[in-house]
């Protein structure tokens, strides 16, 4: 049987590994060990961090809307129960942005509302 030498591959890996460690500190991106191990956690934090973000920008949407609904006389709650009894489909996101950056659009959105609600009860 011939006789393999895995130096090529073993170097590769490394090199491979190495590329993703590009700004750490001291030995974090040089050493493979040490590299390894840093990738290890920052992956870990990466991944959890992603969804800890989605989780925030929703929290920042809700609080917009309620500040700006509350200006004009109907709470978080009620407004976006109003929103799916009439069907009305703009998601949090959409609703943040215009109570923020067009108050005259989210007031006649409001006002929609309320004249849906005193025509329905």
């Amino acid at each position: 049987m011939a006789r393999v030498k895995r130096g090529i591959m073993a170097h590769k890996k490394r090199k491979n590994l190495l590329k993703y460690t590009k700004g750490f500190r001291y030995g974090r991106k040089t050493k493979y060990h040490l590299a390894k191990e840093a990738l290890l956690h920052a992956w870990t934090h990466a991944f959890r961090d992603r969804k800890r973000k989605k989780r925030e920008k929703r929290q920042l949407w809700d609080i917009k809307i309620n500040a700006a609904s509350r200006e004009l006389g109907l709470n978080y709650s009620k407004l976006i129960t109003q929103l799916k009894k009439e069907n009305i489909k703009l998601d949090r996101k959409i609703l943040a942005e215009l109570a923020e950056k067009q108050p005259q659009v989210f007031k006649e959105i409001i006002n929609q509302i309320k004249q849906l609600k005193k025509g329905g009860n």
